[in-house]
């Protein structure tokens, strides 16, 4: 059943089969949607996912094809200062305009005020911030007075409690929850929604046994999240039954607590 407002979805952040961002766009090309989606496998192999593989993209992309609808990816390091202005043209060239929006690539090293460097800092905020923000505006200004979209962001329960021990990490993904209620307000007359997750900690493969029997009890509803759960709540927020829902910071994450 096709119910989203629009057909063109542009997911970043796919990298690897058991990420959020393929679970987002495997929700989305089951409902008829067509895909865009970007990796930067470097990353990924960098911080040591076990499923991180340089060949995944392209049979992923088969995958989603799969399903019915028209698929693209794109390497790309969206730190680069020109990464929206590519990225954008890329996906325009391929499948026209896109109408949705979803900012899952990120960036972390966790690091506590000991660790801390500039260095750090900046490597997290030309991904989380930078990155976010850029493409989101760039999106946003290509999109205006043709019909409306969304834009999700994700982020990750900073506004809920501390983190400590990941400071670079939260002051960024802090940054775009605020980004997320300003740019929606700016937005609402062109009927762009604005939205942002926070998915809780989720099984998306940096879980090993000893995470895992660590959080559970602090899921009440008896379970760790798991992609497909963050995929669901998505693919609701880009249709058109969302349309009345922007600038919201959404915490579904099974009751965590900590």
């Amino acid at each position: 059943m096709k119910n989203f407002i629009q057909k063109v979805a542009l997911v970043t952040g796919t990298s690897r089969p058991n990420g959020i961002g393929a679970a987002i766009c495997r929700k989305l090309a089951q409902n008829g949607t067509d895909v865009f989606f970007t990796h930067w496998s470097s990353y990924d192999a960098a911080t040591g996912y076990e499923d991180a593989d340089t060949t995944w993209p392209e049979a992923f992309n088969e995958e989603l094809k799969s399903h019915g609808i028209r698929s693209s990816h794109l390497e790309i390091n969206l730190a680069e200062e020109d990464a929206a202005a590519r990225l954008l043209n890329e996906v325009e060239n391929v499948f026209g305009q896109p109408t949705i929006l979803i900012n899952n690539a990120t960036y972390c090293v966790e690091v506590d005020f000991l660790q801390m460097t500039s260095g750090i800092l900046d490597a997290h905020y030309a991904v989380n911030v930078r990155g976010t923000c850029m493409l989101s505006v760039e999106f946003a200004k290509r999109l205006q007075g043709k019909g409306g979209g969304r834009i999700v962001n994700l982020v990750s329960g900073q506004d809920k409690s501390p983190q400590p021990g990941n400071l670079a990490y939260v002051t960024t993904k802090g940054a775009i929850s605020t980004f997320t209620k300003t740019l929606a307000a700016e937005l609402a007359q062109h009927h762009i929604t604005v939205n942002a997750i926070d998915p809780g900690p989720t099984d998306s493969g940096w879980m090993n046994n000893e995470i895992q029997e660590f959080l559970k009890p602090k899921f009440p509803m008896g379970r760790i999240g798991v992609p497909e759960d963050a995929a669901r709540l998505i693919a609701f927020l880009v249709s058109d039954e969302a349309r009345w829902i922007t600038g919201q910071i959404i915490h579904s994450d099974g009751g965590f607590w900590d």
